[in-house]
């Protein structure tokens, strides 16, 4: 099983436990946007594609997309501003 590779090798497991999105909401809806703003609206011809595709919207949503939690501003322009 998974688990025990991970344990075996010492890797910390970090899971919540079933119908409990709340505990890690920030990364919940990341996923989120990313599959409705990229994933679902086009048709990967292969894994390449896709990773090249969630590359693109990583990069997009920290650097160009305001986010309406950081008064629409972007991460990279916050992260910048606290450094």
């Amino acid at each position: 099983m998974f688990p025990e590779v991970l344990i075996e090798k010492q890797i910390k497991i970090s899971m919540d436990g079933k119908g409990r999105a709340l505990d890690n909401v920030f990364i919940e809806r990341f996923w989120r946007s990313l599959k409705q703003e990229k994933t679902y609206l086009y048709a990967y011809e292969n894994g390449w594609q896709l990773e090249q595709g969630i590359t693109e919207y990583m990069a997009f949503y920290n650097y160009e997309r305001p986010h309406q939690s950081l008064d629409y501003k972007t991460p990279v322009f916050l992260y910048a501003m606290a450094a």
